[in-house]
Order: structure tokens, then C-alpha cells, then sequence
């Protein structure tokens, strides 16, 4: 792609997270000559009033029309997380890259049908992990990869949010557009960052439940336990149940050394040898919104910085952080801690 190029990002679906990516694009367009040129949503209202909210030009109920233009290169699929199969398909087929809001879809079957087109297509899939994009996890990531923490030993992530009964409206917690509850929607980013940092499980058990939601179809709590291949055990708390709601916790221990991370922030970072840049991880601190209270806490930051990636990507043919196949891994996992939870035995990976 031509670097004088502007490039023009479409969206489908005008709901809750539809705004970070307009504030996102937004926030990128002066200094990477990008733009929000268009949105689509079958109710033609609500695109009209985004498209007011946000100073968008082209606004359509036809999510065919938005792909028709040429002025739209990228388009991000941000209909429910069930819904995300046919958009994305329309869109590989009309030649767009497409950014997929998490998770890229609910089964590996339906995902790998979006990887597939793409790769036929010959365009870019990302996947929005906005998480793996914060200075604590990059921090974490890059001390495993220097081998800090030596053998890993534990490997474990918290998300004990609180969503109130007026959340689970619609879609929210059916397992037709949802896919699950606390884990596939609330938990994934945690489930991503775990298996980037450990790797993927060897073998799940889980067990899924409905403590306070009673009303929903998917789960409200679960408890997993994993066994990587290279020794280390783990585990992953999950629940939508738990007032106020605490932020989300990742602890990756190992023999040399031990780190946790609460949303983007580093609150322990203990090696055995010690490392001159050590201290100002620990003082750094975080962004903060993670989410843990209500779905809008969250900032647009970390959209912006993976949507910077895409157009980098795009014009200087740069690798991305979350690629399609990569985003794969975590809703392979959400699948195989549903299925051990149904089954009542463990899953292998």
C-alpha cells in the first residue's frame, strides 16, 4: 500500500465497543492519514445517530453498501461475538482486511472458515487483544523470552468482575451470539495473555456454573485447571458474579523468579537476579479501566495502539502482534474448557 495513502476504516455494528474504535481511529487520523469514512448496523437508526455522534460521513442499515466503497480499506467486525462470521466473510470477499473484534468467533470451526477466505483473499485478519498491548504484559513477555524466570513452575489468571442483571440483556449470555459467559466474553483477554505468556495447555478440567445469574445461558463462575506441556500447572478463576469487582490478575511464577500484573499494571516483579530497569516497572504504574465493574470502564488506548499496528502493517508490511491465526489460540481453549465442563472429564489441547 502506497504510504501517502489514506486509509479508511468501515465499521459493522454500532454498539458499546463501536465507540473505542471511532475514538481510536480518531485519535490515529492527523498523524497516520487514516480515517473513520463509514459505518453499517441493520437498525439504520442507530447507524444514523453514530454516525452524528462521531462525525462519520457515510452511514448505511445495507452492511453491503459499506463495502462497496472504495474509500474503505479496512473494515472491523463489531457485531456480537456469534455474528461475526457472515460480515467477515462479506467483507474478505469484497477484498477488505478486517479487524475482528475478541473473540474472532465462537468455534474453531466457524473461525477457521474467516482464516481460510482470508488466506484465499490474500488480506490481513487481526483480532482485538488490546491487553497484550499495555507496558506490563510487553514487560512480562520480554522477561520470559530472556528465560528470567527460568522454569516455570505456576502459571494462573484471576477475573473476578461484577456485571449487574441489567447487563444480561439481548445477546449477553446466550450462547447462540455470546458463546459463554464469564469466559469466553468477560475472561478471554486473560485466557489470551495466559497462553502468549505460558503457552498453549497440554490438558484442561474445568467447571462452569451460574452462582448469582440464574437467567442466563452460559456460565457466571468457573474454575479451570491447566497442565502445560513443559511441567507447569495453573489456573484460571472466572465469574461475573463477584461485587465490586477486582481487576484482572495474571501471576506467572517460575524458579528464578515470580511477576503479577493487574490489568496493564505490574504490582510484583521479583527476580532472583536482579535488573537495573526492575524498580521502574514496579513504579510505573497503569492506564487503569480494565472493566472489572462494568463494560465501559475501559479506555480507548489500547484499540488505538493495536489499530496503529494494523496500519503499519498494511503500508510497510510489518507482522502483527494478534494476527487471525494467532487469536485462534484463545477461543481453542474457551472451547476445550467448555467442552471438559460438559463432559465432566479433562480436554486435551
Amino acid at each position: 500500500m502506497n504510504p501517502r495513502e489514506t486509509i479508511g476504516f468501515g465499521l459493522i455494528g454500532t454498539g458499546m465497543i463501536a465507540n473505542y474504535h471511532a475514538a481510536a481511529i480518531q485519535a490515529l487520523a492527523a498523524g497516520h492519514n487514516v480515517r473513520l469514512a463509514g459505518v453499517a448496523d441493520l437498525d439504520g437508526a442507530a447507524a444514523e445517530a453514530f454516525a452524528r455522534r462521531h462525525g462519520v460521513p457515510f452511514h448505511t442499515q445495507d452492511p453491503a453498501a459499506l463495502l462497496a466503497r472504495p474509500d474503505i480499506q479496512v473494515v472491523c467486525v463489531l457485531t456480537p461475538s456469534g455474528a461475526h462470521l457472515e460480515p467477515a466473510l462479506q467483507a474478505v470477499a469484497a477484498g477488505k482486511h478486517v479487524v475482528i473484534e475478541k473473540p474472532l468467533e465462537i468455534t474453531v470451526a466457524r473461525l477457521d472458515r474467516i482464516l481460510a477466505a482470508a488466506d484465499r483473499a490474500q488480506v490481513l485478519v487481526a483480532a482485538i487483544f488490546q491487553a497484550r498491548f499495555s507496558a506490563g504484559a510487553r514487560a512480562v513477555k520480554a522477561a520470559l523470552d530472556a528465560g528470567r524466570f527460568g522454569r516455570l513452575v505456576l502459571c494462573s489468571a484471576y477475573v473476578k468482575w461484577h456485571r449487574s442483571r441489567e447487563y444480561y440483556t439481548g445477546w449477553k449470555g446466550t450462547l447462540a451470539l455470546d458463546g459463554g459467559g464469564a469466559v469466553m466474553n468477560q475472561s478471554i483477554h486473560a485466557v489470551d495473555l495466559l497462553q502468549w505468556f505460558a503457552g498453549m495447555p497440554a490438558e484442561v478440567f474445568a467447571w462452569t456454573g451460574r452462582r448469582v445469574h440464574t437467567g442466563i445461558e452460559a456460565e457466571d463462575t468457573a474454575c479451570c485447571a491447566f497442565r502445560f506441556p513443559h511441567g507447569a500447572l495453573g489456573v484460571l478463576e472466572a465469574t461475573t458474579a463477584a461485587w465490586p469487582g477486582w481487576e484482572r490478575r495474571i501471576e506467572i511464577c517460575g524458579e528464578r523468579g515470580s511477576v503479577a500484573i493487574e490489568d496493564d499494571r505490574v504490582v510484583r516483579w521479583e527476580f532472583r537476579d536482579a535488573d537495573p530497569g526492575d524498580a521502574a516497572l514496579l513504579a510505573a504504574g497503569g492506564t487503569g479501566g480494565g472493566g472489572a465493574g462494568a463494560p465501559d470502564q475501559i479506555s480507548h488506548r489500547g484499540h488505538q495502539q493495536q489499530l496503529e499496528e494494523v496500519v503499519h502493517a498494511l503500508r510497510e508490511n510489518r507482522p502483527l502482534t494478534v494476527s487471525g491465526r494467532e487469536a485462534r489460540n484463545a477461543v481453542a481453549l474457551i472451547c476445550a474448557i467448555y467442552q471438559s465442563a460438559a463432559s465432566g472429564s479433562p480436554a486435551p489441547l
